[in-house]
């Protein structure tokens, strides 16, 4: 059985991600937040270390989607 625990994310920020997510694949908040983090994670040690200018770039793509302000 897989431990979980919990993240918290402002509501207008979970009211967007819902709107966002309707009509893909992801079922909630929390299957594409598990997503966006194992990309983040698979690239990281895929690359031994993100880099400031790496983790500049997803942060940007992630507010480019409106997941971060």
């Amino acid at each position: 059985m897989t431990d979980y625990t919990t993240v918290s994310i402002p509501k207008d920020l979970a009211d967007r991600v819902e709107e966002t997510i309707e009509g893909t694949s992801f079922s909630s908040t929390s299957d594409l937040v598990r997503f966006l983090l194992r990309s983040i994670v698979i690239e990281h040690q895929r690359e031994g270390q993100l880099t400031e200018a790496q983790f500049a770039e997803i942060a940007e793509q992630l507010q480019d989607l409106g997941y971060l302000e």
